[in-house]
């Protein structure tokens, strides 16, 4: 027996080990490509996370495998940080003015996508119904990471950045409801009727709403109890993990669920449960793990491309790739058209060309794509067609969004923006510590010349500080009704956060509603 014990912990170490060396050798690799940036300048025109995949891809035309890239592996260990870090750091407020174009986009975008895809390849390449069915449903989710990075470094408009990130949130999760119910038709474990989809869908998307909602609102409620950031950092972790396992065991969508306690957590549990020193300790710790996990994921997915695979399967990802561009044309500018109708936030022609234009594919798409059971013959050219069109939008679509960006001018003046809001946030923390420079001056031990020295440091940049805002607002007079809309929103941050520590210290039951209303709100009413 004791022979059976030994022998059996010596299997598992060794296994702990064997994947810990490939583990440690991705980490080690995508770091040194985060840092390549910093020591060659032309490599900071590429997202960071196509840089990986580049390089990635560099590995497998070497054929070096770095590690086996399971379904398993994305869907339960990579997905959830990804997909609760996106809805924590997305405002309900920004979300409830782009629900209409996020809700159509999110629901009929993905039925349009899966039909186009579908229908080119089961016409043109004559492909099985099921199989096409397949490919359309894993393509059918958008996976815009690199893009909303590369949005938030250039300082494009927040709304664009708010439609791509909320469709991306919710039509992952409708993605999975439709492969789920797909991939089912071959097994004959499902009838392909109206009332069969949306039993299921109703059940799927119910049941994720609702372990989300109870997980997340739970959460919050606890967490107003205690101010332990480093439980309550935990308890994030935790929520998102566990909220996507219980979800799926339910029979719901773990992606919904895990979307549904993000946004509540971000919005609701962050300030009623958490002080602001937490809130800034678990936003930070939501972006070094996103930065962790995609690091890891665009490695791999470069590096697990077959390129033999890939050429023999060109025409199927050829003929995909026509499908699924045309028809995210068509949901984009005719579902745009339509919200345009129901919203007094209207999206451009310019605006909706660069969300048809971002509607990257990435992980998701690749852990569908590899969750097609091995009983299916069509298994490898499903796998092999996904692969190619991943590929494709991730290297071409990503690459080129920046020159798109320029040509139909959506710039504007939000890098001029950026960079006068830089100035006015260090022009606010340096008079905040030379304020709090005064009042050490009488310390005892401080030596008069260091206090004068530093006072004389900070006095002086926040001179220079001051005239560089001053020059600023001279040359582009548009900055003074920005910088008045920025001070607006500072006041409504101040007056909600107010609310919030009331209601922690337990002085108001609720909060209340705040006298100063976000600008779209204020003009609507």
């Amino acid at each position: 027996m004791e022979i059976l014990m030994f022998t059996a912990l010596a299997v598992s170490e060794a296994t702990i080990e064997s994947n810990l060396k490939p583990f440690l050798l991705v980490l080690a690799v995508s770091l040194t490509v985060a840092t390549l940036p910093q020591f060659f300048g032309w490599f900071r025109r590429i997202p960071y996370t196509l840089l990986l995949v580049i390089v990635g891809l560099g590995l497998a035309f070497i054929d070096v495998r770095l590690v086996d890239l399971s379904p398993e592996l994305i869907l339960t260990i990579f997905l959830p940080p990804l997909l609760f870090e996106a809805a924590w750091n997305l405002r309900w407020a920004e979300l409830k003015q782009q629900w209409i174009p996020i809700s159509l986009y999110a629901v009929l975008g993905v039925l349009i996508s899966i039909l186009g895809v579908t229908l080119g390849l089961h016409y043109i390449v004559a492909l099985p119904l099921t199989t096409a069915l397949l490919i359309g449903a894993s393509l059918s989710a958008t996976d815009p990471v690199s893009v909303i990075a590369l949005f938030r470094e250039l300082g494009v408009d927040k709304r664009l950045a708010t439609v791509m990130e909320g469709e991306s949130l919710f039509n992952d999760g409708m993605a999975v409801v439709a492969f789920s119910f797909l991939v089912a038709l071959p097994l004959g474990t499902a009838t392909l009727t109206l009332s069969s989809i949306l039993t299921q869908f109703v059940v799927v998307v119910g049941v994720g709403v609702a372990v989300g909602s109870l997980i997340g609102f739970s959460i919050s409620y606890l967490t107003q109890r205690f101010d332990l950031p480093l439980v309550e950092q935990s308890l994030t972790l935790v929520s998102a993990y566990a909220t996507y396992l219980i979800a799926e065991d339910l029979g719901g969508s773990g992606v919904i669920a895990v979307v549904v306690t993000g946004l509540v957590l971000g919005n609701f549990g962050s300030r009623i449960g958490m002080n602001p020193r937490t809130r800034i300790i678990v936003t930070e710790f939501w972006e070094f793990l996103a930065f962790f996990v995609n690091s890891i994921v665009f490695l791999l997915i470069g590096d697990q491309i077959q390129f033999a695979v890939l050429g023999e399967s060109w025409q199927a990802i050829a003929v995909t790739l026509l499908g699924m561009i045309l028809a995210r044309a068509i949901a984009v500018y005719g579902l745009g058209r339509l919200s345009n109708v129901f919203t007094s936030t209207d999206l451009s022609m310019r605006e909706q060309t660069l969300v048809w234009w971002g509607g990257l594919r990435g992980s998701v798409a690749i852990a569908l794509a590899l969750s097609v059971p091995a009983l299916l013959p069509e298994r490898q050219e499903i796998i092999a067609v996904v692969f190619g069109v991943v590929l494709f939008t991730l290297l071409v679509q990503g690459l080129t969004i920046k020159p798109l960006l320029e040509v139909l001018k959506l710039l504007g003046d939000q890098p001029l923006r950026q960079q006068y809001a830089e100035v006015v946030a260090r022009l606010t923390a340096l008079n905040r510590v030379l304020e709090y420079l005064h009042q050490a001056e009488q310390r005892p031990g401080v030596e008069p010349e260091f206090y004068r020295y530093q006072e004389t440091l900070v006095k002086g940049e926040i001179e220079r500080l001051s005239q560089a805002a001053e020059q600023l607002q001279v040359e582009y007079p548009s900055l003074n009704g920005f910088a008045n809309e920025q001070l607006r929103q500072e006041l409504l941050a101040v007056e909600a956060e107010t609310y919030a520590e009331l209601v922690q210290t337990g002085q108001l039951n609720q909060e209340l509603a705040p006298l100063l209303q976000p600008p779209e709100e204020s003009d609507r009413s």
